[in-house]
């Protein structure tokens, strides 16, 4: 759709009056009626530090948008804190989220015929929310990151919210006193920012650069200092120019700009979730992407960054020594990037990057050199076998092992599986099952950071594995297998195991099997019964009516055609 188009409803003069007359209401006289009308979608909250500092930035694009002649019009959207909601059934909202900020910005932006929309969000959903709704309308878009938080300290090491996670499985497990516990949390968190390791945030925004839906530089900057807002300024004024050239976002989400941004988040060590939500605005961009794309993506990209949970830095330390931009640069110069992949500012990925060093300085560590990486193929593989068919998802890195053969350890939600860990009745060798917590089980496909940031205090991070259904925070590390798939609700074979099973999980052979006979399992597949679902009514039932497999990037209209 046009930006004249779009725009019909307030230039047609008399005929539109009324509409004139309520948008005379806020602001606009009878010059601006010319002028395109750009959505600002804030997510401002003091819900969470993730958001905290949204709104300045929103005001520093308004004023951009509006000093090039544009018409900008704020509007909000919501926010789910991960970390607050965390190991609680508010977590099963957390990717409910993702779809209720989709739908909020799409019914706004396409409600009122804006011709552009600047997105600003700070906390996991709100960037692939942003996304999706983007490429659902294919209005000229630019999405501007809250920033990073910058790290904590205690006693000489940086301190992130996992920290804190961690710290309560080291207090359970008797490693540190409770002095040091209440320590570290009070120092996780020092100020405004999203998460700072290469947790969920910090990757989205960085894939979401590697897109080309936001600036270069931009996914790392630390959310307090003067350089965030000089960016979001900067993205207003562009997004103003792509809407008169009408760059849109489905010019720029292409197949191309996905491998890119899949070959970016192996290379930085990202989170699980870029899986889920890639999928997703995929999705919605109608660009053709599944699950083993990654895997085929990952097996020729090297980790060069040692960054949070399993590495050593965090994402302001990235983003002094070059930040993604860098990190590109390798990658274009070994054939692992499209170089002729559109941005949103018109310029192609290599011309943006033309100016970055082909190598990283020498005198830093948190980016590799070539020759040197820290893994010589990405972290996230894609496994399969008869626990999962449709495909699971492993984090293979910061792992002494990354096979194990051990007995099921069967729990029906998180909180029992944490209560067993933390009571010490996990052992090593063992290989935990947390199951009915999918998409449609959970609902919202909770992810588990309390009990593996319990196993890792307790010591148990290299000797026991772990297998969900659900999901795992960016913060989660170990030998960990998330987003089974078909789930447990839908009759998946996870619903199957039993206490005591043998289950191998082999990431080098991405291999996921529960070592029982194909007549046992059909057994037990006649024996199973669905369990009545946990919500009839309100945004969690409606969502698990509508989620498709995990696999499919947990999207809520796949089917609404057929």
């Amino acid at each position: 759709m046009t930006h004249n188009n779009r725009s019909k409803i307030v230039t047609q003069g008399v005929q539109r009056s009324p509409n004139r007359a309520m948008l005379r209401a806020v602001g606009f006289s009878d010059e601006d009626f010319s002028k395109p009308i750009v959505g600002v979608a804030n997510g401002y909250s003091t819900i969470t530090p993730c958001n905290v500092g949204l709104n300045d930035l929103a005001l520093r694009a308004e004023q951009a948008i509006r000093a090039a002649h544009a018409m900008p019009q704020l509007f909000g959207t919501i926010t789910i804190s991960d970390g607050i909601s965390m190991g609680t059934e508010g977590m099963k909202y957390s990717l409910v989220s993702r779809e209720v900020i989709a739908d909020a910005i799409e019914t706004v932006c396409n409600g009122q015929s804006m011709d552009g929309v600047l997105a600003v969000g700070g906390c996991d959903k709100n960037m692939p929310g942003a996304l999706i709704a983007m490429a659902r309308m294919n209005i000229p878009a630019i999405f501007v990151y809250g920033g990073t938080i910058k790290p904590g300290h205690y006693e000489g090491r940086d301190l992130t919210i996992v920290s804190a996670f961690e710290a309560v499985g080291q207090y359970s497990a008797g490693k540190i006193a409770e002095t040091e516990l209440l320590e570290v949390e009070r120092r996780a968190c020092p100020g405004a920012g999203s998460c700072g390791g290469m947790y969920t945030a910090n990757t989205m925004s960085s894939a979401i650069e590697a897109l080309g839906m936001s600036l270069m530089y931009s996914s790392t900057m630390a959310a307090e200092d003067p350089e965030k807002a000089d960016s979001a300024a900067r993205s207003g004024a562009i997004l103003v120019d792509a809407i008169r050239q009408q760059r849109l976002p489905r010019q720029i989400m292409t197949r191309k700009a996905f491998e890119n941004a899949i070959t970016v988040v192996m290379a930085l060590g990202g989170s699980t979730n870029a899986v889920l939500h890639l999928l997703a605005i995929a999705h919605a961009a109608q660009v053709p992407l599944t699950i083993d794309d990654f895997e085929t993506i990952r097996q020729r990209t090297p980790v060069l960054c040692d960054l949070k949970p399993s590495g050593q830095y965090v994402a302001t330390d990235l983003h002094q020594v070059g930040g993604v931009p860098q990190v590109m640069k390798m990658l274009l110069v070994h054939d692992l990037l499209h170089g002729d992949a559109l941005t949103i500012t018109g310029q192609t990925i290599a011309e943006v990057l033309a100016d970055v060093p082909d190598d990283p300085h020498p005198d830093q560590d948190v980016i590799r050199p070539w020759n040197n990486p820290l893994y010589p193929q990405g972290h996230l593989a894609i496994l399969r076998g008869n626990l999962s068919p449709e495909g699971c998802v492993a984090k293979i890195t910061g792992i002494t092992s990354t096979r194990i053969t051990g007995p099921a350890r069967v729990f029906e939600s998180e909180e029992k599986c944490l209560e067993a860990i933390l009571a010490g009745h996990i052992q090593p060798g063992d290989v935990i099952v947390i199951r009915y917590e999918g998409p449609k089980g959970g609902p919202g496909m909770r992810e588990m950071l309390a009990p593996t940031s319990a196993i890792i205090g307790a010591g148990l991070g290299d000797s026991v594995g772990l297998i969900t259904d659900g999901r795992f925070s960016g913060g989660t590390y170990g030998l960990v297998v998330g987003h089974v798939a078909p789930e447990a609700a839908v009759g998946g074979p996870l619903a199957l195991v039993q206490e005591g099973d043998s289950i191998t999980i082999d990431a080098q052979a991405r291999l996921l099997q529960l070592n029982i006979s194909e007549a046992e399992l059909e057994l037990r597949r006649a024996a199973w019964q669905p369990p009545a679902p946990r919500y009839t009514r309100g945004v969690l039932a409606k969502y698990a009516r509508l989620v498709s497999s995990s696999s499919l990037g947990a999207v809520t209209d796949l089917h609404l055609s057929d």
